[in-house]
């Protein structure tokens, strides 16, 4: 009787054990979260570091993330086809409304302190080592046998980016909006490959292709990082870059997700962003004081916003851009 009840305590130890060790299990491994990260080309090498410090912390601890990289268009695109995506940071506004439209983001996305911008960033001229072709200015742009790299605005945000900072920045030169648009082009003239994304666009230009680089401070930035060969100009007139961040409604299924998003506001994430070559969105992170402010730094609000601007110079048909374009026997992509 007694080797009985010795046996039936074993037992049951046994049992207790092994549900323990089950219930350790599935709380340290089966329940892990996953965020689903889709953002636009450029940050990729900024959340190679921001995800692993997300994962040192206290609410990041055993998180796992997905990734996805490309063109700001296409990839808002995608997730309105159905791309998994919790957290999304694109190049412009235009492509996260067009997700807030598709119910996709929620319509409060941009009513925080940053109105929903997680980075900052200016256009500059990106040019070879010792800027053998003496670029300074807009004008050194569409100066005979300068070839410019500029991706394609139907397929990349910093493309559209990159036009509207051109094209404002005659507006302060004090020009008209026709001498502006006719400026452009000019310009266009100058440009012999459009490549889809601005990534695309650095890589076609460190490749040896051009004379000139159209492009974000951070990219610069990057590809000096990275040893590349290059310098750059930021131009006395340029537009204020901010890049929208949001959490989807899709992100209930990733209770991490918003985790995440509000670790990308701390000082730590933003110090990160920082030494990747963008400007931070909040103030007194170290470093920020390294970037020069130009002298003639205008929005894109300055421009009519960008409802306005999409449709005057971006539709795919009668715009400014769509007309270059087309002029040049360039299809007009989206």
């Amino acid at each position: 009787m007694k080797n009985t009840l010795r046996k039936s305590a074993r037992i049951l130890v046994l049992v207790a054990v092994v549900a323990a060790v089950v219930a350790t299990l599935v709380a340290c491994g089966g329940g892990a979260s996953k965020v689903a990260l889709v953002a636009y080309s450029t940050p990729r090498e900024a959340y190679a570091q921001l995800i692993p410090a997300f994962q040192k912390t206290d609410t990041g601890k055993g998180v796992e993330f997905s990734q996805s990289y490309g063109s700001s268009g296409e990839q808002s695109r995608a997730v309105e086809a159905g791309l998994p995506a919790n957290v999304v940071e694109f190049s412009l506004e235009p492509d996260m409304i067009r997700l807030v439209d598709a119910g996709l983001v929620d319509k409060a996305w941009n009513q925080n302190k940053y109105d929903g911008f997680v980075t900052k960033s200016v256009v500059v001229l990106v040019v070879r080592k010792g800027n053998p072709k003496g670029i300074q200015t807009w004008a050194d742009l569409t100066k005979p046998g300068v070839e410019v790299i500029e991706p394609n605005p139907f397929t990349s945000g910093g493309a559209k980016w990159n036009i509207m900072a051109a094209y404002g920045a005659q507006l302060r030169q004090g020009k008209t909006p026709q001498e502006a648009q006719a400026y452009l082009a000019d310009l266009f003239k100058h440009v012999p490959v459009q490549d889809k994304s601005a990534r695309e666009a650095l890589q076609t230009f460190v490749g040896g292709k051009g004379d000139v680089l159209l492009s974000y401070e951070n990219e610069a930035i990057a590809a000096q990082q990275a040893g590349e060969a290059v310098e750059y100009v930021v131009p006395a007139e340029t537009i204020l870059i901010e890049n929208p961040l949001a959490v989807t409604t899709d992100a209930g299924t990733s209770p991490d997700a918003k985790a995440f998003y509000d670790y990308l506001y701390t000082a730590a994430a933003q110090a990160i962003f920082v030494s990747k070559g963008y400007r931070p969105v909040v103030e007194g992170v170290a470093g920020a004081d390294k970037f020069p402010t130009p002298e003639k730094l205008f929005t894109i609000g300055d421009l009519g916003g960008w409802d306005q601007v999409n449709t005057t110079f971006f539709a795919p048909d009668g715009s400014v851009m769509a007309t270059i374009e087309q002029g040049l026997g360039i299809g007009v992509q989206q």
